[in-house]
């Protein structure tokens, strides 16, 4: 069985914009063909919702009300295939709270996409903890996923940088700082995936645990003021989950070694890009895992957090 955690589907409004002259790839009907040509069993759709870069909180909210509704839409129009995720932006009040649990309850979303960061904010703000703890309490996935662009943007702005390597960079620093800032302090119990294998929160990891681990040694690094952890970074990095986007084969790898097996669920990102979908199932397949710990890769942990 294979259930792909990471495909999208744009809102209408979204597939409408001229900048895909009439061919964005992000369509419910290319989910379907490349989940038919590549013999997935579930794919379960979201909206990364990038176009909010240009919104507000205030200005985002009733069009992420309309996307909500739109993705429960198109699974109830393909139920055995597709699963459907919400999407939110934490921080941004009580009506996003109101709208993440109606979508929730009501429409039966069965997990909330968040950005890495969103005009500058990043997840482990304060004003977010209000999103965390309801997450917690309905108990239900929240994904992770980078915007169109983090910080950085003047030096990425060439080559398609800001896609191949700046998303996974804000990733890793929204990641990175939930740790250090006391997530899973605050909220054992969390569920959090993050999208393309964390970034480079695997790679990190270590120099995050010696940074932490160095006391007055490491003076000269800057403060580790005010301590928000008990333990190492890596023993909270465990506790998440990562999807196995990346298109290369060692670095699932080393999340593997990092996090174990049973912490990652396998995602291709496609759509968008339709022709990488197949690269992404040989991706897990060319680990050369036993055939249960393939299995929870591509739909056994996947199967437990959506509650399938």
């Amino acid at each position: 069985m294979i259930i792909d955690w990471h495909t999208h589907v744009h809102p209408l409004k979204e597939q409408a914009r001229p900048v895909w002259q009439g061919k964005c790839p992000a369509t419910i009907e290319n989910v379907l063909k490349v989940h038919e040509e590549n013999g997935l069993d579930i794919s379960v759709i979201s909206s990364a919702a990038q176009y909010t870069r240009n919104l507000t909180r205030e200005q985002a909210l009733p069009e992420l009300i309309a996307s909500n509704d739109y993705m429960a839409s198109l699974r109830d129009q393909h139920p055995d295939r597709i699963v459907a995720m919400a999407t939110a932006i934490p921080g941004a009040g009580d009506g996003m709270l109101r709208e993440v649990e109606r979508a929730v309850k009501q429409l039966d979303l069965r997990a909330v996409l968040i950005s890495s960061s969103h005009r500058g904010a990043y997840p482990d703000d304060d004003d977010a903890l209000p999103f965390f703890e309801l997450m917690t309490k309905l108990d239900v996935p929240v994904f992770i996923h980078p915007p169109a662009v983090g910080f950085g943007e003047e030096r990425l702005n060439i080559y398609r940088l800001a896609s191949s390597v700046g998303r996974p960079f804000d990733a890793t620093l929204a990641l990175s700082r939930l740790i250090v800032k006391g997530i899973y302090e605050r909220f054992p119990t969390l569920k959090l995936v993050a999208s393309h294998l964390g970034g480079g929160i695997c790679e990190i990891i270590g120099r995050m645990d010696y940074a932490y681990e160095m006391g007055d040694e490491a003076f000269f690094l800057g403060s580790y003021e005010p301590m928000l952890i008990t333990r190492k970074p890596s023993d909270y990095l465990r506790m998440m989950y990562l999807d196995s986007t990346s298109y290369h084969t060692p670095a699932v790898r080393c999340a593997i070694d990092t996090i174990g097996v049973d912490r990652i669920v396998f995602g291709s990102d496609s759509p968008m890009l339709l022709s990488i979908k197949r690269k992404a199932i040989d991706t897990v397949k060319d680990l050369g895992l036993e055939p249960v710990d393939q299995e929870k890769i591509l739909s056994g942990t996947a199967k437990m957090l959506l509650k399938l």
